[in-house]
């Protein structure tokens, strides 16, 4: 394997023979967020398949191995899983292919109204089944989730803010929404076009990166979808999207859209702090770029009457001025 790359796993070429494959190529793909990485195994006749490598202790690929055969059980479409060695972070899968959804609206762009739609369908069929094997989304995850905006944007940006007034007024926002996702749907949680993937016109949407699944309210992956941090969804084709949701489920309109701006606030706030973690501390500064996308979908959704409270405290710790700047510049 002498043209592979050089950082591989020790013991990638036994895992690659136990499981039929040995002597494929390794082609690296470009990496996202996390230590968990993913590479193309190649066979010299052609065929395929993905290798994730998601090494301890920093990554564990037993949520994913979980998630993945839950969903594969109950007819949705998480690639197939060909060889595992968990202890050793090796999972071999199922290649769906290079046809993202991201990718093919970028060459496509008069599909995006159907592709979104297709989308939304998946998530109709998801919303359908019990709830999975997964924790609840509780609010103290919630909070968690939130307080990264303090802990790194705030941080970063050398603002000194009201911490509790902060926990006191999300805690008031979602506990509106507590009841209303019990008994829940499984929350994917990292719904987007970069995690889609168009597998033909028979074949259902390949999922990716759900390892983080919990049990939650069924707004939470439509925000994911159409808030989406990595590419502009225009308010129009969101509304118009939503409006597909709601026909195809039959749920009240008005209470689930508050609902939708509430965790499309919470989310947004998180994602904020996330990406300057990313820089700050993983030296990723490209996800920076991102955040005026971010911060223009927070302001939006804060403008809901139901974020009145959580949009009060950004109204009180957070200058106009640097909102303005969508969210502040940061030097790299």
């Amino acid at each position: 394997m002498t043209s592979n790359p050089p950082d591989l796993p020790a013991d990638l070429d036994s895992f690659l023979a136990a499981a039929g494959w040995g002597g494929a190529m390794v082609e690296p793909l470009v990496g996202d967020a996390s230590f968990r990485r993913y590479l193309r195994i190649r066979k010299a006749d052609g065929e395929t398949a993905m290798l994730m490598d998601a090494p301890p202790p920093n990554e564990d690929p037993g949520p994913f191995l979980r998630a993945a055969r839950w969903l594969d059980a109950n007819g949705m479409r998480a690639p197939r899983i060909l060889a595992e060695r968990p202890e050793r972070g090796l999972v071999l899968l199922e290649d769906f292919g290079s046809a993202r959804m991201r990718d093919y609206l970028d060459q496509w762009p008069d599909d995006e109204a159907a592709i979104y739609a297709g989308a939304i369908d998946a998530l109709v069929q998801l919303h359908d089944l019990p709830p999975g094997p997964f924790l609840d989304y509780s609010m103290s995850e919630y909070q968690r989730e939130a307080r990264l905006f303090i802990d790194w944007y705030c941080t970063a940006s050398n603002l000194y803010v009201d911490a509790a007034g902060f926990v006191a007024a999300w805690e008031k926002v979602l506990s509106e929404l507590l009841p209303r996702q019990r008994p829940g749907v499984t929350v994917l949680r990292d719904y987007h076009a970069e995690n889609i993937m168009l597998l033909g016109a028979l074949e259902k949407q390949g999922l990716l990166d759900f390892q983080d699944a919990l049990i939650g309210h069924p707004a939470y992956d439509l925000v994911s979808l159409l808030q989406d941090a990595r590419r502009d969804v225009s308010p129009d084709l969101e509304a118009r999207m939503c409006e597909h949701y709601l026909r195809a489920t039959g749920i009240d309109g008005d209470t689930f859209l508050a609902d939708y701006a509430r965790l499309g606030a919470q989310r947004n706030t998180k994602i904020v702090g996330i990406f300057v973690r990313l820089w700050r501390r993983d030296a990723k500064p490209r996800y920076l770029d991102m955040i005026p996308r971010v911060w223009a979908q927070l302001e939006r959704d804060l403008a809901h009457p139901a974020l009145a409270p959580v949009a009060a405290w950004f109204d009180a710790n957070i200058p106009a001025g640097l909102r303005k700047a969508n969210g502040g510049c940061f030097e790299t």
